[in-house]
């Protein structure tokens, strides 16, 4: 299946921050990953793991419970899937120091995202979150430690006290942080490879990276989600790290989560120009140094950050990504395959709009968001701030009022009537095919964020109509409210 491709492992991120999928919908989107060209899974937990004992406060209201990890795990082995658990273990903490009963084991008392890696606590709480997971996940090969985006490192009291002292700097403490993490993962499992983020490792000088130890038990995985990667400088960071002593490298690109926050359609040609330039690095850089590629999907930016593309919208992206790793390009050949496995009679490079539903699992998602997100804002501003008669006649000032000629509302009011009526049936629609794939707070969310505020709109705009129209009801005796030259405007 692989062909030529130098990505020999192509590992698909769950990111389960946000929207995590209910594992029946994980039960139909595994073997389509794998016939696509995946032979793995990174799956990011974060609060949807089962922690227990006094880690029980992590869980998320939804957390999985340990059966349906070990069914998630048995779907995954049915795929031909590996399993790769992710769990933060330095930055991106917030899921653990938001809570009270952590707060003070912040690095910033203020910031929740990282943790002070000078407190003995802090090190034995990541080791029994590691112990919790791998428990669940024996004969892991790898298990991802995170330790990227470590914000504010230094920055907290003890860290300013210990880098006044002679030789110490804030590499160095981050160097000594994922040694302790990665050397409990190799003692206390020794059949497992810590993994990292590369990205607070990139500007350690070489001489201070190779002599940390930390070579010798971590592989970094370089991540770059960009359009334009800078190649030559990708291969020299590969040759700087090689130099260094990490015998094997990760790639990591992305397809979905990576071009804005709230994002909610992928841009398929943003994604596939980074796995191309992706490919260009792997061939330009040292000879099987790349053990593989992680193609991630982002769902939050951080614990706090709103949804961005959810999984099923996503898919199209995954695919077209996937198969031009296989293939080492996107000729026409290839995008006709993957218009084969979605079902689709069109899919969208450049607009990120694909014709039709597609047969996909969640294709019905992908379809009906792409209407929402095209098309739901701009038709409600189109009404609001471009109908002649709402401008002219029922504009903020009249509203604010409640005054309107009698004869305008015949012109308002049914054009709005349709518009509320047609996407408040597709909003019906798209929540109960959110329903069937995600949990009732995702939903919530999702709606909420992209859906009601354009929908509660139109419902404003009616109501202002039915108060400023009802002075002008016609009067007992049949005759509607005049002014001395006809109809006025209603409420003068």
């Amino acid at each position: 299946m692989s062909g030529s491709t130098p990505f020999k492992m192509r590992f698909v991120h769950l990111d389960l921050k946000g929207a995590p999928p209910k594992v029946s919908y994980l039960s139909e989107i595994f073997p389509l990953f794998r016939a696509l060209g995946a032979n793995g899974l990174l799956i990011e937990y974060e609060d949807m793991f089962p922690y227990a004992g006094h880690l029980r406060l992590l869980q998320a209201k939804h957390a999985y419970s340990p059966s349906e990890v070990a069914e998630i795990l048995r779907l995954a082995k049915l795929s031909e899937l590996e399993v790769v658990p992710l769990v933060q273990t330095f930055g991106h903490m917030e899921f653990v120091l938001k809570h009270a009963a952590f707060a003070h084991l912040r690095e910033v008392a203020l910031f929740p995202n990282t943790l002070n890696p000078h407190e003995a606590e802090s090190l034995a709480l990541v080791e029994a979150m590691i112990d919790q997971v791998l428990e669940l996940h024996k004969g892991a090969r790898w298990l991802h430690i995170g330790c990227d985006e470590v914000y504010y490192l230094g920055e907290g009291e003890a860290s300013r006290q210990w880098l006044r002292q002679e030789q110490n700097s804030q590499a160095k403490l981050c160097l000594s942080h994922v040694r302790a993490v990665a050397s409990h993962v190799r003692a206390r499992h020794p059949g497992t490879t810590p993994l990292v983020w590369d990205d607070m490792l990139r500007d350690v000088p070489p001489e201070q990276l190779a002599a940390s130890g930390v070579p010798q038990l971590v592989e970094p995985v370089l991540w770059d989600y960009g359009a334009d990667l800078d190649i030559p400088g990708k291969v020299l960071l590969m040759e700087k790290y090689r130099e260094c002593g990490f015998p094997r490298l990760w790639a990591a690109s992305a397809f979905k989560g990576a071009t804005g926050p709230s994002q909610a359609l992928s841009p398929v040609e943003h994604h596939l120009r980074n796995h191309v330039q992706w490919l260009q690095v792997a061939v330009g850089g040292p000879e099987d140094t790349l053990q593989g590629i992680i193609l991630t999907g982002w769902q939050r930016y951080d614990h706090f950050s709103v949804l961005c593309e959810l999984l099923p919208v996503g898919i199209p992206s995954l695919a077209a990504c996937l198969q031009l790793l296989l293939h080492g390009g996107f000729a026409e050949h290839v995008k006709l395959r993957v218009e084969n496995f979605l079902g689709v009679s069109g899919l969208g490079i450049t607009d990120a709009v694909s014709e039709g539903a597609g047969s996909f699992p969640g294709g019905d998602i992908h379809a009906l968001v792409t209407q929402v997100s095209l098309h739901l804002r701009s038709s409600v501003d189109a009404l609001l701030e471009r109908n002649r008669y709402v401008t002219g006649w029922f504009s903020p000032y009249h509203r604010r009022r409640k005054l309107i000629h009698p004869a305008m509302i015949q012109h308002v009011q049914p054009e709005v009537l349709s518009l509320l009526g047609r996407w408040s049936a597709l909003a019906q629609q798209l929540e109960a095919a959110l329903q069937l794939v995600f949990y009732p707070d995702a939903v919530e969310e999702w709606l909420e964020e992209n859906v009601r505020p354009s929908l509660q709109r139109l419902q404003s705009l009616l109501q202002d109509l039915a108060e400023a129209a009802a002075p002008c009801l016609p009067t007992q005796a049949g005759v509607p409210i005049r002014g001395p030259e006809g109809p006025g405007p209603c409420g003068s």
